[in-house]
């Protein structure tokens, strides 16, 4: 687009969903301040952010020059992270339960060894918290029998010192049965505090929240989902070129969900704005492959066969903590004959970032999961800021570019149902083909 004659896009709202993020939404305004002044410098183009106006969701608004055309852009972060904070337990006990109740839930179903298949790194990302509580309880318990161990020799010592016989050795038993667990408890109390630096009770709340309904949304984000869907609804009737919805992580699939109701109800007019969807770093495959996730299997064969949308889902192999070059429909087995949508790329990190770079956040595994929001110093087809804040409509951005050869399309999940129902690999509704699919 070279002349402002071709500009498809003057004005744009987009709608970012985060993940299982407890922090406040504020990080993603600075994060998306401070890169896309990375990017315009290294790219040669034009962006500044300046406060949202009006009510609604928290955001920012954003003025761009690219591709010598002048755009404007809102950008609205949907907001969970309250009922992410809700959902994190502050018990030490209540977290070794969900540990026990997760690791069953994937473990005792097959869908761990089936998610096994796609890829390793997320996987390895959800065992992480559960072999790191087991380490810190084996931890706990070894320091409390040897400082119970300590205190009874001392005790038997103290006894027969000062009476001269034996016959106070019950109180050893005793300060094990004090001492043991009390040291116990006080070094797992220690271990939370500082579970800033290693994320492990914060992943595991974010696996358990999934497992917890078997893969079926808790009605407070049921509910908090139909707000999002009717915030989106009124974008959809404003004077703007692109309704754009990112969703992030877990975000992805809150988007799948959201987007699906909303075409059904038929809320998408045909003579409003472009309606685009644009998954990043998608972990779907961690709930779709989940016995009761019947409602998201069904949105995603619903939402893969529609017009009323484009649908991108970009991740890369680099980032351990997302199912990288995973088609989300197909490998849930639900993929329909007419299915259209999502074309899956690679943002890829190896060769968008330079050596020097790569080799800096190579071990950063998350922030390698943030990268798709970040600048990249040698990019190349995929730039968050142009998509967000460019010229052109996500379906013309990538209307020739071809799926990634190296994506896994065909159908893993044991769990194939679309409808509620029992426990079965394929009901109604269900794709329980096997063999490899070419993405449309």
């Amino acid at each position: 687009m070279g002349d402002n004659q071709q500009q498809k896009v003057s004005k744009r709202r987009v709608f970012y969903i985060p993940g299982y993020d407890p922090i406040h939404p504020r990080r993603y305004r600075e994060l998306y301040r401070k890169e896309a002044a990375a990017q315009a410098q290294t790219s040669g183009y034009e962006i500044a952010l300046s406060p949202k106006s009006g009510g609604g969701a928290y955001g920012w608004h954003v003025e761009a020059r690219i591709e010598a055309c002048d755009v404007q852009a809102d950008v609205e972060v949907l907001v969970w992270s309250d009922i992410v904070r809700d959902s994190m337990s502050n018990s030490v006990p209540a977290t070794y339960w969900q540990m026990l109740r997760t690791s069953w839930e994937y473990i005792a179903t097959g869908a761990l060894w089936r998610l096994m298949k796609l890829r390793k790194g997320p996987v390895i990302a959800a065992l992480y918290p559960i072999g790191a509580l087991l380490l810190q309880l084996l931890i706990a318990v070894l320091i409390g029998f040897g400082m119970a161990y300590g205190g009874a020799t001392a005790v038997d010592a103290l006894v027969a010192l000062v009476t001269g016989s034996k016959g106070g050795a019950w109180l050893g038993p005793l300060v094990y049965v004090v001492v043991l667990p009390l040291v116990a408890w006080a070094v797992l109390q220690w271990f939370k505090a500082r579970d800033a630096k290693f994320y492990i009770y914060y992943l595991m709340h974010d696996y358990a929240y999934s497992a917890r309904y078997r893969g079926a949304n808790p009605p407070e984000l049921e509910g908090r989902l139909a707000e999002f869907e009717e915030v989106i609804a009124q974008a959809l009737q404003s004077d703007v070129d692109e309704v754009l919805i990112v969703g992030h992580s877990s975000g992805a699939h809150l988007a799948v969900s959201i987007l699906a109701d909303l075409i059904r109800k038929g809320r998408v007019p045909d003579d409003g704005p472009k309606l685009a969807f644009l998954s990043l770093g998608q972990v779907v495959p961690m709930v779709s492959f989940l016995r009761d996730a019947w409602r998201l299997r069904a949105d995603l064969q619903f939402l893969s066969a529609q017009e009323h949308l484009s649908w991108v889902d970009v991740t890369a192999p680099g980032d351990g903590c997302a199912f990288a070059l995973c088609d989300p429909v197909s490998v849930s087995g639900v993929a329909p004959e007419n299915k259209r949508w999502p074309l899956v790329f690679s943002a890829q990190f190896t060769k968008s970032l330079s050596p020097e770079r790569w080799k800096a956040l190579r071990w950063r595994f998350f922030r390698l999961h943030f990268q798709y929001l970040c600048a990249f110093d040698r990019p190349l087809d995929y730039d968050y800021f142009q998509i967000t804040a460019g010229p052109q409509l996500l379906a013309d951005r990538y209307a020739n570019r071809p799926p990634s050869s190296s994506r896994i399309d065909y159908a893993v999940s044991k769990f194939t149902s679309t409808v509620p129902g029992p426990h079965s690999g394929t009901l109604s509704g269900a794709v329980s083909d096997t063999t490899p699919k070419t993405s449309p």
